[in-house]
């Protein structure tokens, strides 16, 4: 009995290819050309001010710089440093989708529906899922079923818009590219605890490894395999023996076996594709 496990980081002292960095980088390359509005023929370069004389449009750099509020409060937030948010906001810009909240409070329909119930969200632009799939895909080599993409998203949209804001674009890329072993399990801990309990549960478990189990087709029934899987991961894990995977036990057990911060699905990105990532914001 078997299952797939991602690989967590390429061998000490692997350089980054060239051709690597090309791939890494595609996803966001893609986004940023094809968000940018097609110009028609008959768009006038300049608009009128009513005498005759022509203004200069505000260019794409002047939409897309990041304000002196937003880059203070980001550099306090977060691990990235002033150019890096630069950065960081261009892109962010670029692939950000628009709601519009009516008067009633209704919402457009890529809004998370669960939002609607209690408090309506108050996000009117952002990330939306299938871009950020795709970002993730592309950019930082994560490559996982639906589920627990959604919990990934869920888990970057803190306030449950149904999209990922600036802020939240800001702080999820911190912990991305330099966030430290504590961030992660808390991340990771916080993805694979799919009904936000604060704990783990062993038919949590099941529903994650169910997707990663390599399945023979001999078997006759696969799932009593993901569920011996389950019985050995929650003897492994499970530290207190209550049945339960608490925060403390994962971290606890991380600490222990590293490996194991992604042992439910792969939800971090590739160490290449992250120093890759890094090294074109600095471009």
């Amino acid at each position: 009995m078997s299952y797939k496990q991602a690989q967590q980081f390429p061998a000490p002292g692997k350089k980054l290819s060239m051709r690597g960095g090309v791939f890494a980088i595609k996803g966001v390359s893609f986004f940023l050309a094809a968000a940018k509005t097609p110009k028609t023929s008959n768009q006038p370069s300049r608009s009128s001010d009513g005498k005759g004389r022509g203004r200069k449009k505000m260019n794409d750099k002047d939409i897309c710089k990041c304000s002196a509020k937003v880059m203070e409060a980001t550099k306090r937030d977060t691990l990235l440093n002033r150019k890096e948010i630069d950065a960081l906001y261009r892109i962010y810009k670029k692939l950000i989708t628009f709601n519009k909240i009516t008067p009633q409070g209704a919402i457009s329909q890529n809004v998370n529906a669960a939002a609607i119930i209690g408090k309506p969200p108050t996000a009117t632009e952002g990330i939306d899922r299938t871009v950020f799939r795709e970002v993730m895909h592309n950019t930082f080599d994560i490559v996982t079923e639906y589920m627990l993409m959604d919990r990934i998203f869920c888990v970057w949209d803190k306030q449950n818009y149904g999209l990922i804001t600036v802020e939240n674009w800001f702080k999820g890329l911190s912990l991305f590219l330099k966030g430290n072993i504590q961030d992660q399990i808390n991340y990771c801990f916080a993805v694979y605890d799919l009904n936000s309990d604060g704990f783990i549960t062993k038919d949590e478990m099941f529903q994650l490894l169910r997707n990663c189990l390599i399945k023979h087709p001999q078997e006759e029934d696969p799932d009593e395999s993901v569920k011996d899987l389950v019985d050995i991961v929650m003897r492994k894990i499970d530290k207190d023996k209550d049945g339960k995977v608490c925060l403390e036990d994962f971290r606890v057990t991380v600490r222990e076996e590293p490996l194991l911060l992604e042992a439910f699905g792969r939800c971090l990105p590739s160490e290449e594709s992250k120093m890759t990532f890094l090294t074109t914001l600095k471009t």
